[in-house]
């Protein structure tokens, strides 16, 4: 029984129920032994029947495949998982920041910085001022290719998006991780509006979320159109443009209004990277952005392939330059008055001016032209123009070479010494006290004081009247006429006709030493050209809102007289000596009557020439900023040429009109009208002057009749004697001659006998030096 037991324990379990071999062991795996040795010693159960071979020998493969599914099943497990904890990790982001933000109640669209849009007579901007630089247009205003544009390379599902575009951003990212870099953006116009009407620029986690919430807020509260007109009126385009009507007269001197394909194109691309985009930075990078765009504008079917070729032809080049032109000096005046005329601009205005853009352009041009022939080999780098009608209207300003360069209107703020065009007043002054432009007087060597005034050619011409002595600029005649008048009756008559600055009351101011500005001294002349009434200098005729509320007015329909007929008519002739025949001959207009009057500083410092037709009185100057004294530059050459080039430009295609008093001087012993003298030498009688025939077309109604000009008051009265220095001044005396008239005069200073040219005196003293005029 031992014996057996013992052979019995050495008997292998036999799953196949045949005794088993040696070789068996091998065909089982090594749990199967342990279990069944485990089993037969327990004396438990029979183990399970062994499988066939054929599927034992699948059973790896099936694991195989169990344990990848087994994989996958777990990966997409945890994924579901992490997507649920980041949704809520971002809810959780979105209440926090969204509960740093102001309660969604409060929430306002930030008004649009005010635009002031600066217009000429005719409608046409002139400029924009303002911190967008353009006025706000609606969708229907502007070139429909604008929106179909920046839609196309910006945000092609702008209106069927929620202001959130998760199809563009998840192309935004596989492309940008594609690229290995940035390439394109996911944020939406909505969420880019949002940014820039709230938002400061920089890029946190905070300023992200709150740009999602805002862009959700607006389009809740507006429609598609609404956010994409405001996203287009307020993004930057560079060039401190901000809004498609900026941008585009920024960049192609036009409203957005009158737009092309292809200069919307240029607008569309812009927006990636205003200022390296930018066609007045790099034309070719502008262009390349450009045919991108117009690309996308096909791919989404907004044009066509014809359309694109033509856009090819129409894309600019290169962008004009903005910041230059002389309508900026316009501008920058304009906004230096407004805020006298409305206070502080609180909404976008339209400024009316009185400034005719042709004209305009004629005045730089004219500046120009005599600047590049000949300014460079007398030194002479700046010039100023001011014409101005005969209401005081300016049509046209050019304050200085280009204001590109140079910002500063010299013909404004600039206050310079305006030489012998001063001597219209002293003159004038002159007349009024009693005499006419044949009153004698000697031009020889004179001193008064300790002054000697001399002339510009250093010769004397002996007995002349006043009418040559303007036409010739001779300074002693002019120096004794302000003795005579009493240097303070000059002030007084030349305020009255327009100077504002303060004037020295001296015997030198005969010759222009008291600064002035170009601008009120030509207004001051339009006195002389409109009859005699005051021309205050303006530029803004109006202001009113963007729906047409009048906020100004100008009020200058109704200026006063402030000259008597009779003394401008006969100024008027004179002057028109000093173009026919005296020192301002270079200014000759074919076929116009024109009067003016040359001026010309110490070493040729400043030159000027003011003058006028029955149309325009127009000043002009030239110079250097730093006073440097140009190469013996007269009123009577650079500036005259420069004046003369300007009216004929303006005055092309008018028909020819006369002077007021049509150019004849009153009082001409030679049979023209003239004041007669009473037998005993008393007041004379002024032979009725005729009323113009053109003025009526510069002020309306001023000159309808009696009535109408008694309105104004009169101009002061001659009197018979008047106060000089310390004591009285005698009268003219009647002069020997035919009809009368005034004679010579007793100078008020120590005058030498009348010489001739080839007996000049030296110089007597140096004080002319500092005080010389032509």
């Amino acid at each position: 029984m031992a014996g057996r037991g013992r052979s019995s324990d050495r008997i292998e379990p036999s799953f196949s129920g045949r005794p088993a071999r040696d070789d068996d062991e091998f065909s089982l795996d090594a749990d199967d032994r342990v279990i069944g040795s485990r089993s037969a010693r327990r004396g438990g159960s029979r183990p399970p029947p062994q499988r066939p071979a054929r599927q034992r020998r699948r059973e790896p493969r099936e694991r195989e495949g169990g344990s990848f599914f087994s994989f996958l099943r777990r990966v997409v497990y945890w994924c579901v998982v992490l997507f649920i904890w980041a949704g809520i990790g971002v809810a959780g982001l979105v209440v926090y920041y969204g509960s740093r933000m102001p309660s969604a109640s409060t929430w306002a669209i930030p008004e649009r910085p005010p635009n002031v849009k600066i217009t000429a007579v005719d409608g046409s901007v002139i400029a924009n001022r303002g911190a967008t630089g353009g006025e706000a247009l609606s969708l229907e205003n502007m070139s429909p290719y604008i929106p179909e544009a920046v839609i196309a390379i910006e945000d092609r599902r702008f209106y069927s998006h929620f202001g959130v575009d998760p199809l563009g951003l998840g192309r935004a990212i596989v492309t940008n991780f594609t690229a290995g870099h940035m390439v394109q953006g996911g944020s939406t116009l909505t969420q880019q509006l949002a940014k820039n009407l709230f938002l400061s620029p920089e890029r946190t986690l905070e300023r992200k979320v709150q740009e999602v919430l805002l862009a959700l807020w607006l389009e809740q509260k507006y429609t598609k159109d609404q956010i994409l007109a405001m996203y287009l009126n307020r993004v930057f385009f560079g060039s401190n443009a901000y809004g498609v009507e900026a941008a585009s007269r920024r960049y192609f001197n036009k409203s957005a209004r009158d737009v092309n394909l292809g200069e919307a194109a240029v607008l569309a691309g812009l927006l990636k990277a205003p200022s390296r985009l930018s066609p007045a930075r790099d034309a070719d990078a502008a262009n390349a952005r450009a045919q991108l765009v117009l690309a996308a504008m096909r791919e989404q079917g907004f044009i066509t392939d014809s359309e694109v070729k033509t856009a090819m032809s129409q894309t600019p080049a290169s962008a004009k330059s903005y910041w230059s032109g002389a309508g900026h000096y316009v501008a920058d005046m304009v906004m230096d008055q407004l805020p006298g005329l409305i206070g502080d601009v609180k909404e976008d205005v339209i400024v009316d001016t009185t400034i005719d853009k042709s004209l305009e352009k004629k005045a730089e041009q004219s500046l120009v032209d005599v600047l590049g022939k000949e300014g460079g080999k007398l030194d002479a780098s700046q010039a100023a123009l001011v014409s101005i009608d005969g209401t005081g209207a300016i049509r046209a300003l050019v304050g200085g070479r280009d204001y590109a360069t140079s910002q500063f209107n010299r013909a404004v703020k600039a206050k310079r010494q305006p030489g012998s065009s001063f001597k219209p007043f002293v003159y004038a002054a002159a007349l009024e006290k009693g005499l006419t432009p044949f009153s004698v007087f000697n031009d020889a060597p004179i001193r008064i004081g300790d002054w000697t005034p001399e002339n510009y050619e250093k010769k004397y011409n002996g007995e002349v009247t006043l009418a040559t002595a303007l036409s010739r600029s001779l300074n002693t005649v002019a120096a004794q006429l302000v003795m005579y008048d009493g240097p303070d009756q000059v002030i007084k008559l030349a305020h009255r006709l327009g100077i504002e600055s303060e004037l020295q009351p001296n015997a030198s101011i005969a010759l222009g030493t008291s600064e002035v500005s170009l601008m009120e001294l030509t207004a001051s002349y339009a006195a002389f050209m409109n009859g005699g009434y005051k021309a205050t200098p303006h530029v803004i005729r109006r202001v009113t809102t963007a729906d047409g509320k009048v906020l100004y007015e100008n009020t200058y329909d109704s200026p006063p007289r402030v000259l008597s007929e009779q003394i401008a008519a006969q100024m008027n002739a004179m002057m028109m000596g000093v173009i026919d025949n005296g020192t301002g001959k270079s200014a000759k207009i074919p076929g116009w009557q024109a009067a003016g009057k040359t001026g010309t500083t110490q070493n040729s410092r400043d030159a000027l020439f003011v003058g006028f037709t029955s149309n325009l009185t127009t000043g002009v100057w030239f110079g250097n900023d730093d006073g440097k004294p140009m190469k013996k530059v007269t009123g009577g050459g650079l500036p005259a040429k420069a004046w003369k080039e300007f009216m004929i430009a303006a005055h092309k295609g008018l028909s020819p009109a006369p002077l007021f008093g049509n150019g004849q001087l009153i009082g001409d012993p030679n049979g023209q009208p003239m004041a007669q003298t009473a037998p005993d030498g008393g007041q004379p009688v002024t032979a009725e002057v005729p009323p113009p025939t053109t003025i009526g077309g510069i002020i309306s109604g001023v000159f309808g009749g009696n009535e109408n000009a008694n309105r104004y008051p009169q101009a002061p009265v001659r009197q018979p004697t008047a106060t000089a220095g310390n004591g009285p001044i005698p009268p003219a005396d009647v002069a020997e001659g035919n009809g009368g008239g005034y004679g010579n005069v007793v100078p008020p200073g120590d005058v030498g006998a009348p010489q001739t040219t080839s007996s000049v005196q030296p110089r007597r003293t140096t004080l002319l030096d500092l005080i010389m005029g032509q």
